[in-house]
């Protein structure tokens, strides 16, 4: 399976902004953008050097911001992209709301991995169930009444564990519930764009694949 494996850091300090790759770590005074906040490579000097950003520029940096955050390469973000042209709806809206609603995402949301790249690892290992069976991909998208659990003998694994201790801001979320001391979440309905918490304008993206 092709997957990014160069720094995370590197991608944020790219986009010039927080992107939140590496959990809590990003909160503290070890995070390289916060040390580093410029584009990396020769061209990106402390200076603070920014050449002047095209139409085309901006709306490519919005496509690959919201790539990078969910961890997703090129080829299977296109694929959600027409997946969320053909629904019915707001393309944009439908686009992050299979982007929010892949297994990964979901149990990095509900505070069952510090990131996303690491609810992959978790998932890719074997360590989640939903609805009772074991999920091993983490693009798997889940539905309303999907129940998502993590397995008896990996709950108490030190990732696992230390990520439900930090977690703090599920209860932010509407659209799903979580039970901590059972290592247990339910979906309980699709996200508005309301409700996915996410600075990004989508609409940008819209735009660049609709050039």
């Amino acid at each position: 399976m092709a997957r990014y494996t160069g720094s995370s850091c590197k991608l944020c300090r790219r986009e010039g902004t927080k992107l939140f790759l590496k959990g809590a770590r990003c909160n503290t005074d070890k995070c390289a953008f916060e040390r580093k906040p410029f584009i990396p490579g020769e061209h990106g000097s402390a200076k603070g050097f920014r050449k002047r950003v095209s139409d085309y520029g901006i709306h490519l940096r919005e496509k690959q911001k919201v790539r990078r955050i969910y961890g997703v390469l090129e080829r299977q973000f296109r694929k959600y992209f027409k997946m969320a042209a053909k629904k019915s709806g707001v393309t944009g809206e439908n686009l992050l709301q299979f982007l929010e609603t892949r297994l990964d995402n979901i149990v990095f949301r509900m505070g069952f991995a510090p990131s996303r790249k690491s609810a992959r690892q978790i998932i890719s290992h074997g360590h989640i169930l939903v609805n009772d069976h074991k999920v091993n991909i983490p693009s798997f998208l889940v539905r309303p009444g999907d129940e998502v659990v993590i397995k008896e003998k990996s709950r108490n694994i030190p990732l696992i564990q230390e990520a439900i201790e930090a977690s703090t801001d599920v209860a932010n979320f509407e659209w799903f519930e979580v039970t901590k001391d059972k290592f247990f979440g339910k979906i309980i309905s699709i996200p508005t764009r309301e409700q996915i918490a996410l600075d990004v304008d989508e609409r940008l993206i819209v735009e660049y694949y609709s050039k």
